[in-house]
């Protein structure tokens, strides 16, 4: 059960629910600001992942009656987690076949800040079909799309190969919209604050304005979705190429983690933003990473009132990119992933999402345990980090 934080002496309009047992106090900061901010209904929840983030902290979810508030998705608009359960067993991937997956991952997926070169990649006409707010995303969207669809961007980006406890073989891809999404977040991110310096500015969403983010937010969710199902269906290519037999799903689970949608809390039509977290309406599946060493889960969803429906989208960070750099070697980051398929040769870079960085995933899941119930455990056997 999550702690409450209420003091509206201190101008909180309402309570902060708080799920993650060490939020730092600069991650309690973020929550309370948004807690006192004029559009805040009901409740701001913190998932069991919380930490500090520009602007709005990760693992943020909160409501209001009839605002948007573009900078509290970040940039990375509709960035999420998909699950595909292949048809090949676990089994069938010893280690030497999965570094050959993975050198061909390389070659196939562009990663980090690589796009395709050229023309690019072939883009579904359904994302030409609607028109965006302005001239100007639209060009963003011509000159862009081809190159940044089916590329896994970096940071905490990752495709992952697992196994679970019956022998499936699981594909795990997690990323999002890359620059068309970073582009549509900072143009409205400069609306808001054109109405209201306030860093939290929000838009009405019975304005031209609001209407437009709402816009361009579901065309960025749609890219979002289009791009981690290119992924998957580039890394069955190369396991189908390198085992020399078809490689297919069985079943698949995408979820976003960074969005606004319309849902109904308390009799009440509210819009809720959840930055780093998930909607899990009751009995609903979800995937929750952990780290490049440690197990995932695929969850269902208990739908608790309290959280909006919501669940932490990961393990969360207990230290920054700077702290890691800082304290982990490389050598010790080969070590600690010798029983991984990985691209070894940039640990040197890949420092910044060793597994210390990250929560104990058991622990995270333990602290929700009123939110979501554990269904199966993924183990990794293959990581591609951006």
């Amino acid at each position: 059960m999550p702690r409450t934080l209420f003091d509206p002496g201190r101008g909180h309009r309402v309570p902060v629910h708080v799920w993650a047992r060490d939020a730092s106090e600069e991650t309690l900061a973020q929550l309370e600001r948004i807690a006192s901010r004029p559009y805040a209904a009901l409740r701001v929840a913190a998932m069991a992942d919380a930490h500090v983030a520009e602007g709005v902290a990760v693992g943020t979810v909160f409501a209001t009656e009839r605002t948007v508030v573009p900078r509290a998705l970040g940039g990375d608009l509709g960035c999420g987690v998909a699950a595909v359960q292949l048809s090949v067993r676990a089994s069938e991937l010893d280690r030497a076949t999965l570094d050959r997956v993975v050198s061909s991952l390389v070659r196939a997926i562009p990663a980090g800040d690589a796009v395709h070169r050229g023309r690019g990649l072939a883009v579904p006409d359904a994302l030409f079909e609607d028109d965006l707010s302005t001239r100007s995303l639209e060009r963003t969207r011509d000159a862009l799309s081809a190159k940044h669809l089916g590329t896994l961007g970096g940071g905490n980006h990752f495709l992952e190969i697992d196994r679970d406890v019956d022998d499936n073989a699981w594909l795990l891809v997690h990323s999002g919209s890359r620059g068309l999404g970073a582009a549509v977040a900072a143009h409205h991110v400069r609306a808001a604050e054109a109405i209201d310096p306030d860093p939290l500015a929000g838009l009405d969403t019975d304005s031209d304005a609001g209407r437009a983010y709402l816009v361009d937010l579901a065309w960025a969710l749609a890219f979002a979705r289009a791009n981690r199902e290119l992924l998957a269906r580039r890394a069955m290519l190369v396991l189908s190429d390198v085992l020399a037999q078809e490689v297919t799903a069985k079943r698949e689970v995408d979820i976003h983690h960074n969005f606004v949608a319309r849902e109904r809390w308390e009799d009440r039509d509210l819009f809720v933003h959840r930055k780093g977290a998930v909607a899990v309406p009751r009995g609903s599946p979800a995937i929750i990473p952990g780290s490049m060493a440690t197990a995932s889960y695929l969850v269902s969803g208990l739908g608790c009132d309290l959280a909006f429906g919501s669940c932490s989208h990961g393990a969360g960070r207990v230290m920054t990119r700077r702290e890691a750099r800082a304290r982990i070697r490389p050598a010790a980051l080969v070590q600690t992933m010798r029983r991984i398929a990985w691209p070894d040769h940039l640990a040197r870079r890949l420092v910044e999402e060793a597994p210390a960085v990250y929560r104990d995933i058991g622990e995270v899941l333990d602290d929700q345990r009123d939110l979501v119930a554990r269904e199966r455990r993924l183990e990794p056997l293959a990581v591609l980090k951006g």
